[in-house]
């Protein structure tokens, strides 16, 4: 450990732009990952456990459409769409099949499908590291903004999960869309009476949420390495946010990563031996003091 060198790190504004484009990357990318997650718990009542698989899978077809199209922007949407469809069809086959069953026969659903996906991803792309490489288009001189060096690439990242972020915050509060979404997660049964299809609509919602954790997956493709089991860890952290910001609420899970990016890339430098360390003993404070998280409703008993 050397918080020394944080110290001197906060007394420089270079190293301040410098480690703090780092922690918005990360934190929109885990964002986009925990949105979904909170999403399909906050309207269906379930933990998709395999949902870091999602993020994974959506890395891989973004990698095969950029090799067959060329296009960054093509293969990232054909990563959120491709992994969209196979929510839909997860949701639809087997998730359904269990949403009023124990929570270990969820588990166990969704770690079946953790394994099946990394199966799948070993016969088609193979067991080796693979990597996109940045898109032409991004292979510019970084810009330098307070002496601090930020890459071309992460301005884009941050632009698009935060376009992102906006597209999601005005259909969940602005359109009759989002109004019957929020009906479904407060009262189903209502909703249903009121001539709604709360099938459909949990289908859709899942099928979103799997759509945001692909293009997470796609958007991270240029600066991250592809191996199957790569979605583990990024399942882990975006527990970690969904708990800090609150399950439930997208807000609170957009608070929650950008908190978990910042620490992580901030920690890296005086304490990098204890990141994830950091992490889960921030998640720890906020489970002590506030139990629903930052931004979650209180439950009452």
């Amino acid at each position: 450990m050397d918080p020394t060198a944080l110290l001197e790190c906060l007394s420089s504004v270079s190293c301040i732009v410098t480690q703090s484009s780092t922690g918005l990357i990360v934190g929109a990318l885990l964002f986009l990952v925990a949105a979904g997650l909170t999403l399909i718990f906050g309207v269906l009542g379930v933990i998709n456990f395999s949902h870091g698989s999602f993020y994974m899978l959506g890395a891989y077809i973004a990698l095969s459409a950029y090799r067959f199209t060329g296009s960054y922007i093509l293969a990232t949407l054909a990563a959120g769409l491709g992994v969209g469809l196979f929510g839909l069809v997860f949701e639809r086959f087997f998730m359904r099949r269990v949403y009023n069953a124990d929570v270990l026969m969820q588990l166990l659903v969704c770690y079946a499908f953790i394994l099946i996906l990394d199966d799948v991803v070993k016969i088609i792309w193979g067991p080796e590291f693979q990597s996109m490489g940045m898109p032409a288009a991004f292979e510019a001189p970084p810009l330098f903004i307070g002496g601090g060096i930020v890459p071309v690439f992460y301005l884009y990242l941050i632009a698009a999960a935060g376009l992102i972020a906006l597209v999601l915050w005005y259909i969940l509060a602005k359109t009759r869309l989002g109004k019957v979404v929020r009906a479904a997660a407060h009262n189903p049964t209502m909703t249903s009476a009121l001539g709604l299809n709360t099938s459909l609509i949990y289908a859709c919602v899942f099928a979103f949420g799997g759509l945001l954790a692909g293009m997470a997956g796609g958007l991270a493709a240029p600066v991250r390495s592809m191996s199957p089991g790569m979605g583990f860890s990024i399942l882990i952290e975006s527990f970690i946010v969904t708990v800090i910001g609150g399950m439930g609420s997208v807000s609170g899970a957009l608070v929650g990563a950008l908190l978990i990016g910042l620490v992580r890339s901030f920690g890296s430098i005086g304490f990098p031996l204890f990141v994830e360390g950091i992490m889960f003993l921030a998640m720890v404070l906020i489970l002590v003091l506030k139990p629903s998280g930052l931004l979650g409703k209180e439950t009452r008993s």
